[in-house]
């Protein structure tokens, strides 16, 4: 497996677009902190960088990837190596080349400049989504057999994590406004990885004031060893879930 993942990895920096990718995080990071005196304001920003375009690359670039070395994977699966060593190996080696481009393009500037909570928070939510986007990318493509197909359904999954799951909670604040939902709202943020990054790093931030009464129960409850470890055990989740589904879509495939 090790060996597998090896040449994976191999394939994908020979492509030079995770390179082109990691320069891009790199030069984007660095013009956001020579840009903003105060780094917290860099911060800022660059949440938007990871919460927005980390998804969407992860995504796009592991369901191509996928297709692109579907004949590879064929070959693989005519030897005598099982079908969840080759997927699992192919995760290895996506997941390692993103998160190398996440770690050197944003994590090097973060650690040079803003070594702090909220720096380290933006890093630990950066690895996670990058982690969790992949999985999802490759239970898309497992279950499409058409590239076109498969990078539509991949999109559409980031369509709405990032943008239509927020205005589908907002409708349900509105509607039952009269009700005390502060609790449930924890639950809702659980269902959207985007979302537990983006209240996890923005507590860091201590930013809660903004957010009423809900902004001092997720700062309670995230800001405390619990919630710490709730954001991590859920993060764990939506990269286990999504990727134990796709090898086991991928062993009963027919190839």
């Amino acid at each position: 497996m090790l060996k597998l993942s090896r040449y994976v990895l191999y394939d994908i920096l020979r492509s030079k677009i995770v390179i082109a990718y990691t320069i891009f995080l790199f030069a984007v990071s660095l013009s956001m902190f020579q840009m903003e005196e105060n780094s917290s304001k860099a911060m800022l920003s660059l949440l938007n960088i990871v919460l927005i375009v980390l998804p969407l690359v992860s995504l796009v670039f592991t369901t191509i990837h996928y297709y692109n070395s579907y004949e590879f994977i064929e070959l693989m699966s005519s030897q005598p190596m099982s079908r969840t060593r080759i997927l699992l190996s192919e995760y290895a080696g996506v997941a390692i080349s993103l998160l190398s481009a996440f770690l050197i393009g944003v994590g090097i500037p973060v650690l040079l400049l803003a070594p702090n909570d909220i720096g380290f928070a933006l890093l630990f939510s950066g690895v996670c989504l990058t982690l969790v986007f992949t999985s999802i990318a490759f239970f898309a493509a497992v279950i499409a057999r058409d590239k076109a197909r498969g990078i539509g359904f991949a999109l559409l999954l980031w369509f709405y994590f990032a943008l239509i799951y927020d205005s589908l909670v907002l409708l349900i604040l509105f509607s039952f406004s009269d009700y005390p939902l502060e609790k449930i709202t924890l639950l809702l943020s659980a269902l959207n990885p985007i979302d537990l990054g983006r209240i996890f790093i923005m507590l860091k931030m201590d930013v809660s004031a903004l957010m009423g009464y809900t902004g001092a129960l997720y700062k309670d409850f995230f800001g405390s060893g619990t919630g710490i470890l709730f954001t991590t055990g859920i993060m764990l989740l939506w990269i286990i879930v999504p990727l134990w589904l796709a090898v086991r879509k991928f062993r009963k495939k027919d190839l």
